[in-house]
């Protein structure tokens, strides 16, 4: 009997302590995501009315794509925000847990993601499946609504550490210039003439019929958890 009433008090205290920070992680990440949102449109109609002059198909163009995506085209790019539903911890080989103030406490560590990746327009517009991504960035957010970034230092944001960037539109939309800057630093590169000297007739008319060869922007790098470049 004391051994029923020992899983139930842990798990009601599971239940206070971890699913209610959960929640509030959750809540912090949608809050956040609905900044990325609106800086989004802002930046849009803000970078638009310099380039009013200028060819209309280097506008850039935003696009709401529900809940947890959303995304702005800007020439040739497509950068797409995306926002995962659940909640996560960092895996105990991570760089968070070399400070000590999280080891400490733990919960503080419970994190919302927002993935940033980077696409060629023509991909979706022209359904090329086989084409290629990158993810730029991650964007971890917590339970007090403060974030720090994974990827490129281009980016900033860069160190792990919660507390010192606030969830807010001056800092989401310097994420997102950051961003756009670092997409358009790379132009696509003719693929090595080996690799794509020999294609077979089945091939050539898949590729005809839904122009399809694989392509993607080098963007410079591997992806890692934390670049030290």
């Amino acid at each position: 009997m004391e051994n029923k009433k020992d899983v139930k008090n842990q798990i009601i205290s599971t239940l206070k302590e971890k699913s209610v920070a959960k929640q509030q992680v959750y809540d912090q990440t949608k809050n956040a995501f609905k900044i990325v949102k609106k800086e989004l449109q802002d930046i849009v109609l803000s970078y638009n009315a310099e380039l009013k002059d200028q060819d209309e198909r280097i506008y850039l163009e935003y696009r709401d794509r529900g809940m947890f995506e959303t995304e702005v085209k800007v020439a040739g790019d497509l950068i797409i925000f995306n926002m995962h539903s659940n909640i996560f911890e960092f895996p105990y080989n991570h760089e968070i847990w070399k400070d000590n103030y999280y080891k400490e406490q733990p919960i503080m560590t419970y994190s919302g993601i927002i993935n940033i990746y980077n696409f060629l327009a023509d991909s979706f517009k022209y359904n090329r499946l086989e084409d290629l991504g990158y993810l730029i960035g991650r964007l971890f957010v917590n339970k007090d609504g403060t974030f720090f970034i994974e990827g490129r230092r281009e980016l900033g944001f860069n160190f792990p550490e919660f507390g010192k960037n606030k969830v807010n539109g001056a800092n989401i939309r310097e994420l997102i210039e950051s961003a756009i800057a670092y997409a358009l630093k790379f132009d696509l590169l003719v693929p090595p003439y080996n690799d794509v000297k020999i294609v077979n007739v089945d091939h050539m008319k898949e590729r005809i019929n839904k122009s399809k060869m694989q392509t993607g922007k080098r963007l410079g790098f591997q992806y890692n958890a934390i670049e030290k470049e």
